[in-house]
């Protein structure tokens, strides 16, 4: 039984990584591209972040975490682990980039690997706390 269960967990991280990975490569790009250009680090951040997680959401739900619970429990929960996420991503910002001095492309590719795993726990427990289907 212990073998099943941390096998569904390790698939589950899988597909959570896949979610993520595909969309945060190409807002990570992006990001790059804005900073360069013209953009405040976090202000991109504060601008693409929501963009990236409506993006995200129905391949977290449906993909990642099969959820078949109610859409507006979801969706709330969703919004609030983002906020989490959000305040998260734009901290390291601050703190590494702004007063440590670190380049802020490298403090992003950071932040989002660490909010990323924030995220899953918040996904995993409170955002689609039961999985009804097996993959």
């Amino acid at each position: 039984m212990a073998y099943s269960t941390l096998t569904a967990t390790l698939a589950q991280v899988v597909r959570y990584g896949v979610v993520g990975v595909l969309n945060n490569l190409l807002g990570y790009l992006i990001y790059l591209l804005v900073t360069w250009l013209w953009l405040d680090p976090k202000m991109a951040v504060t601008l693409m972040y929501p963009i990236g997680a409506v993006t995200a959401y129905f391949g977290h739900a449906k993909y990642s975490f099969a959820y078949i619970g109610r859409t507006s429990h979801g969706i709330a929960r969703y919004t609030i682990a983002h906020l989490i996420g959000y305040g998260a991503n734009i901290s390291f910002l601050y703190l590494f980039s702004d007063r440590l001095g670190y380049p802020h492309q490298i403090v992003q590719a950071v932040a989002i690997v660490a909010v990323a795993g924030i995220l899953y726990i918040l996904f995993r427990y409170f955002v689609f706390p039961q999985r009804h289907q097996s993959f």
